[in-house]
C-alpha cells in the first residue's frame, strides 16, 4: 500500500496563557465537569506560562521523521494535526486534500488501545475527513505501538539513565513504579475486558524486564471527573505514600503511559509527586518518554513502513499473550464492543 503523505495527529496543547481556559473547555465539553476544576487545572498550565510542552515536542518529533523518512529515500510530506487545540486535524486534512494529497498514514502519539487511546483518534479522522468534504485524502491509520521493540528499547534505557541520579547508595534498592493516565472503570470496559489497562501491565513488564527489574509496580495518575465514579487504581500518589509506610527509601517512576513530557507529566509527576516524595524524605527520579528522539521517528517509519509493504511486524514478545489491537492495520476491530464504527470508517476516517 502506498502513501503520499503521513500526518502526524495528537491531542494538542494550548501555547499561551489566554488559550488556556479554551483548551480545556475543548478537552472536556460534554462531560459536565465543574468550571471549578477547570480552574484548578489551568493553574497547572499556568505555572508554566499557559504553554503545554506538547506542540513543540511534536513538532520536533515531525522533524526527525522528516529526516529519517529522507534516510530511507522516502521523500513523502508529513502534515501536523490535533484533536483539541491548534493546528486542528480538521485544518491539516484540509490542507492535504489542497495539496493533492490521496492516501496518507496516521501516527497517532498514543501507543494504546482503548477508546480514548485509539478509537478517539479514529473519530478524529472521520471529522478531518468530514470536514474536507468529498475530495478528502483517503487516511489509514497506523497500528498501536506499545510492544515495538523501540518503544521498549526507549523506556528501559530512560529507566537506567533515571536511576543513575539517585544517590549512589540507594540505586539498588530503588523501587520501579510505572505509570500510566487512569480512566474511568466503566470506559475501560468498553475495549474488549480493559484493553487498555492490559495493554500497560504488558508493555510494563516487557520495559521491566528489558531494564533488567524482575519487581516492579504498575499504578495510574491524573485522574479527573466526581469522586463518586470509580477509576483505574491504585494512584500513584497512594501508592508513593504507602511505598513510605513500607520503608521504601528511593523510588524510580516511569510514565510509560505517555510518549512526551506534557503537563500530566511535568506537573502531576515532575511538581506534585517530586514534591510529595521530598516531603517524606525518599529519593526520587522521573524517567524520560520518548520525546522528540530520532529512535521515535524511527519507530514512526517502521510502522509506515510494516503497513506499505506488507513485511514483518516488528514486536517484543512477553510472557502473556499479547492483548488485542483495538482496530488492526486492516481497519477492523478487534472486539465487536471497541467503537461503533465500521471496519471502513477506521481506515478511510
Amino acid at each position: 500500500m502506498d502513501f503520499d503523505a503521513l500526518l502526524l495527529l495528537s491531542f494538542g496543547g494550548p501555547e499561551g496563557p489566554e488559550q488556556v481556559r479554551p483548551f480545556l473547555e475543548n478537552v472536556t465539553r460534554g462531560r459536565n465537569i465543574p468550571p471549578e476544576r477547570l480552574d484548578d487545572v489551568a493553574q497547572h498550565y499556568l505555572h508554566f506560562g499557559g504553554v503545554s510542552p506538547i506542540n513543540g515536542i511534536n513538532r520536533a518529533l515531525i522533524e526527525q521523521i522528516r529526516a529519517e523518512l529522507d534516510s530511507r529515500g522516502n521523500d513523502i510530506p508529513v502534515y501536523f494535526g490535533n484533536r483539541n487545540w491548534e493546528p486542528y486535524v480538521e485544518d491539516a486534512v484540509i490542507a492535504m486534500r489542497d495539496n493533492g494529497i490521496r492516501r496518507a498514514a496516521v501516527f497517532a502519539t498514543s501507543a494504546w488501545g482503548g477508546y480514548s487511546g485509539c478509537t478517539q483518534y479514529v473519530e478524529d479522522i472521520a471529522r478531518g475527513r468530514d470536514a474536507a468534504g468529498d475530495e478528502a485524502p483517503h487516511l489509514t491509520k497506523l497500528r498501536q505501538y506499545f510492544d515495538h521493540p523501540l518503544f521498549v528499547e526507549m523506556f528501559a534505557e530512560a529507566i537506567a539513565e533515571a536511576v543513575a541520579t539517585l544517590p549512589e547508595g540507594l540505586r539498588q534498592e530503588a523501587r520501579l513504579v510505572f505509570t500510566a493516565h487512569s480512566i474511568p472503570r466503566r470506559a475501560a470496559s468498553r475495549c474488549g475486558a480493559d484493553l487498555y489497562s492490559r495493554q500497560v501491565a504488558y508493555a510494563s513488564a516487557l520495559v521491566a524486564a528489558a531494564a533488567g527489574y524482575s519487581e516492579y509496580d504498575q499504578v495510574w495518575q491524573s485522574r479527573s471527573g466526581p469522586p463518586q465514579v470509580p477509576w483505574l487504581e491504585p494512584d500513584v500518589a497512594d501508592h508513593l505514600a504507602t511505598l513510605v509506610e513500607t520503608g521504601t527509601k528511593a523510588v524510580v517512576v516511569c510514565p510509560i503511559g505517555f510518549v512526551s513530557d506534557h503537563i500530566e507529566v511535568v506537573w502531576d509527576l515532575d511538581t506534585e509527586l517530586s514534591e510529595q516524595a521530598s516531603a517524606a524524605g525518599i529519593a526520587f527520579a522521573r524517567a524520560a518518554t520518548p520525546n522528540a528522539q530520532r529512535r521515535f521517528a524511527r519507530l514512526a517509519v517502521d510502522l509506515l513502513d510494516e503497513l506499505r509493504t506488507g513485511e514483518g511486524t516488528a514486536k517484543v514478545v512477553g510472557a502473556e499473550p499479547v492483548p488485542g489491537y483495538g482496530f488492526s492495520v486492516d481497519g477492523s476491530p478487534c472486539t465487536p464492543d471497541c467503537t461503533g464504527l465500521t471496519p471502513s470508517s477506521a481506515t478511510s476516517g
